[in-house]
């Protein structure tokens, strides 16, 4: 009796098809593992069971998620996001972990345009639109649902006996992969874009269950500091921005002319949280330090923002980026990506129309302190040419399309640059605002990224890497600092860390030290943060990036 039925022989084809052509990131990765620089190399033997042993995992994944009147549609979906998948995969070095599923969910319509080009859409076609009209209009009529049953548990239990026999094959070695390579199987295509969305539905719905507790209550915290001037504190959320491309850093490019004019403190050695906006953003205004930082367990608890404004102080949010990722839901929020309220829009909407209108607010809010978070679109990629007026084109050529491979390193640099410029230009421009405030009330600027980004190094662009694998380009991110006259902690106190081991994992305890406010949470941190100019021992056992 033929174990094949006609759903599952065309789902043996479709499975060719994706192995030899949704793949190639994956074959590439496995490439570099193991070198065939020999004819005859042992690793060609360990080449070949990884393969054959990721090869049967999409045919048995196939057999058992296409089926029936439905197994078309589901089979079309798998096309079409494997294809996309493939080649953002393929062209941008980039991994499909539930970093980037939170990514897709939470990129808005302009970002998305941003990403699309004549490349992608003519693979997509190729790969994905034209397969999946293929697959409804063949796609073969079930013959009977125990045929198809015990069909399918046939060759399921064939699949399983040859997984097994290329595992056994050579067993230390697959093992070892297994240790070492964990994210290589994200790279496997449809199963590993569809295994991270499983865990980001089941992460989200954790997180969406759980309950809000109070972090810090008033019991906890109290405020500490002794000063006739009201707080006024600008932190400025970067995007996408790299600590090496920061000419305050000794990056050999003058990047930084205005902030270089200014007596700001620029700390070299500063990690991020995590390689997304998604991910950083939240994780940065948490207590949680990126350990032990999750979906779930920060929406239990409350951030920075919530704390200090439990306690008093006035919380703005606005944002030019995507949105606040949660963390400005109980503070006040105010959007400028749209001319609504952004009066410096051009093709896009600029950073510095986030300074509009600011002196109204603080003056309907005398006598308090006060907190403004502005979040930067940027640096965002990949078309960092859009991400600055043209008058800020200083370094040219630019790459001027959002497809990276074709535009050589210089013009990628090139833009790249080009948009730090015009965060220099930025921040300088809310330094000078803050001066303006210098006699009536305590004033600090603090600067930090959310994450960096890889411009072409080792084949990788954009970011979002598994932490644990991610370059250090993406992960060692610009923090910078200034303060007023009459900030509590001053600029030749702070300097001592300029070249310290720091962390987005500062940032919480940062803030609210920085706003006089003494908790238990921060009570370790507030020996030393901002008040040792030595910079202790444990401090300094923090790992740089």
């Amino acid at each position: 009796m033929n174990i094949f039925t006609r759903q599952t022989r065309f789902l043996a084809i479709a499975s060719l098809f994706f192995i030899l052509a949704a793949n190639l990131s994956l074959w590439s990765k496995l490439l570099e593992i193991y070198p065939l620089d020999k004819p005859f190399s042992i690793n060609l033997l360990h080449f070949s069971s990884i393969a054959l042993f990721f090869a049967l995992s999409t045919v048995l994944f196939l057999l058992w998620v296409c089926h029936g009147r439905m197994g078309k549609w589901v089979l079309t979906t798998l096309l079409i996001v494997s294809s996309l998948a493939a080649y953002y995969m393929d062209h941008y070095g980039v991994v499909i972990d539930v970093v980037m599923i939170n990514n897709i969910f939470e990129t808005d319509a302009k970002e998305i345009a941003g990403l699309v080009n004549a490349s992608m859409v003519l693979r997509f076609l190729v790969l994905g639109g034209i397969p999946a009209v293929l697959a409804i209009r063949y796609w073969p009529a079930s013959e009977g649902r125990k045929r198809e049953l015990v069909s399918r548990v046939k060759l399921s239990l064939w699949l399983l006996l040859a997984l097994i026999l290329s595992i056994v094959i050579t067993l230390p070695n697959f093992t070892g992969f297994v240790k070492e390579h964990k994210i290589t199987r994200l790279y496997a295509n449809p199963t590993g874009w569809s295994y991270s969305t499983l865990s980001y539905v089941s992460q989200y719905a954790r997180a969406a269950s759980s309950k809000t507790v109070l972090h810090e209550s008033a019991a906890d915290t109290q405020e500490v500091g002794v000063h006739p001037e009201n707080e006024l504190v600008i932190l400025v959320v970067g995007e996408t921005a790299r600590a090496d491309r920061f000419s305050l850093n000794g990056y050999d490019r003058p990047t930084n002319p205005e902030l270089a004019k200014r007596d700001v403190i620029s700390f070299k050695h500063v990690s991020s949280c995590g390689t997304s906006t998604g991910e950083s953003v939240p994780c940065m205004f948490s207590s949680l330090g990126r350990e032990h930082y999750t979906r779930q367990k920060a929406s239990q608890y409350k951030n920075a923002l919530d704390v200090l404004s439990e306690e008093g102080v006035q919380v703005l949010w606005r944002d030019n980026n995507s949105d606040s990722k949660g963390v400005a839901a109980r503070v006040e929020y105010q959007d400028f990506k749209s001319p609504t309220f952004n009066p410096e829009c051009d093709t896009e909407c600029r950073d510095i129309g986030m300074l509009s209108g600011l002196d109204k607010y603080i003056e309907g809010h005398k006598g308090k302190d006060i907190l403004i978070v502005l979040h930067q679109m940027g640096n965002h990629g990949p078309e960092y040419y859009r991400r600055y007026p043209q008058a800020f084109e200083y370094f040219k050529p630019v790459c001027m399309t959002g497809e990276l491979r074709s535009c050589s390193q210089q013009e990628i640099n090139d833009g790249y640059d080009n948009a730090v410029r015009y965060t220099d230009y930025f921040l300088a421009n809310v330094i000078d605002f803050l001066k303006k405030y210098d006699n009536t009330h305590a004033t600090a600027m603090f600067y930090v990224s959310d994450h960096g980004e890889s411009l072409g190094e080792k084949g990788v662009y954009l970011h979002a890497a598994p932490y644990a694998t991610a370059p250090i380009e993406q992960t060692h991110v610009p923090a910078v600092f200034w303060a007023g006259k009459h900030f509590d902690y001053p600029v030749s106190m702070i300097k001592a860390y300029e070249d310290a081991p720091l962390s987005h994992d500062d940032l919480f305890c940062a803030l609210l030290i920085a706003f006089e406010m003494k908790t238990k949470t921060c009570a370790a941190k507030d020996d030393w943060l901002f008040k040792n100019p030595d910079v202790s021992s444990t401090f300094r056992e923090k790992s740089a990036p």
